[in-house]
């Protein structure tokens, strides 16, 4: 009897040491994993906390960090004879039935991660995304919203973003105005070339380096097509173009230089004479 009373507290003991040293460990693979969780915090705050947008920054943040928590929890239960395998599994299959519904919307998201860390557009940019052109309104997580020249607001998901040629306007501080010119061929070359380099010279918005270029372009059915460039300060780009376009015709009226209307002109090579009269009757005289 005192055997077996002596046996079990034995066995008593031993277990509890077993337990106490399991505990150990769980709480050492659980201390291990908040550290580890808290560097890695720390490291995407100094990489990312100064690109990105606090709404964006925080979720992804605290997304980081509870995930590898939970990660930890879930290791500390090792020493328990949890399978951390048998979990990972699960979850695998879990995630691999989210991911399918979901793939759409984490593309959408990664997408918008990526935009936000390169940049290739911010809001108030003039950009041609696709075969959409306007001003960024918005650059959310899952979309980019963009106001079109002519009032609308169109809702790009990121990850058609951030797979499309961008066209953006607004990162270099000067933009070419560029547009042609029909002349008559009666003109003189040089005297329209000094009149129209004359022209945007004069003008307050065109640079002087790079100045303005005139050259002739073509030599067309009715005209002589004449290329006129200047550069301006991206701001001023499609005013200083409206500006352009509408003082040049009568810049040309006072430089005497005609703009001539499309015209064809026919030439008679031989003369042809034709006699109207009543066809003759057989049998008249």
């Amino acid at each position: 009897m005192a055997s077996s009373a002596l046996a079990s507290l034995e066995s008593l003991e031993q277990s509890i040491v077993t337990n106490a040293g399991k505990v150990l460990v769980a709480l050492a693979i659980l201390v291990a994993g908040i550290l580890f969780a808290v560097i890695v915090k720390l490291v995407i705050k100094r990489s990312l906390y100064q690109r990105l947008p606090a709404h964006v920054y925080k979720p992804l943040e605290s997304a980081v960090y509870y995930s590898l928590l939970i990660l930890a929890g879930v290791a500390a239960l090792t020493p328990f004879g949890i399978s951390l395998s048998s979990l990972v599994i699960a979850g695998g299959f879990a995630g691999i039935v989210v991911g399918l519904a979901t793939q759409s919307t984490l593309s959408n998201l990664v997408s918008g991660i990526m935009i936000l860390i390169e940049q290739p557009l911010k809001i108030g940019d003039p950009v041609t995304i696709s075969n959409y052109s306007g001003i960024i309104t918005g650059i959310n997580v899952f979309s980019t919203l963009l106001r079109t020249w002519d009032g609308p607001i169109v809702r790009i998901p990121n990850n058609e973003v951030f797979n499309s040629i961008i066209t953006n306007y607004s990162r270099m501080k000067a933009r070419r105005v560029e547009f042609a010119i029909g002349v008559h061929y009666e003109s003189d070359i040089d005297h329209v070339v000094s009149t129209l380099k004359k022209f945007m010279e004069e003008h307050p918005l065109c640079l002087v380096n790079p100045g303005p270029e005139v050259f002739v372009d073509k030599y067309g059915d009715s005209s002589i097509i004449f290329k006129m460039r200047c550069w301006t300060p991206t701001q001023a780009w499609f005013a200083t173009k409206i500006e352009l376009q509408t003082r040049l015709k009568k810049v040309l009226e006072e430089a005497g230089i005609k703009i001539p209307y499309p015209q064809l002109d026919v030439h008679f090579i031989d003369e042809l004479r034709v006699r109207l009269g009543e066809p003759r009757r057989e049998g008249k005289d």
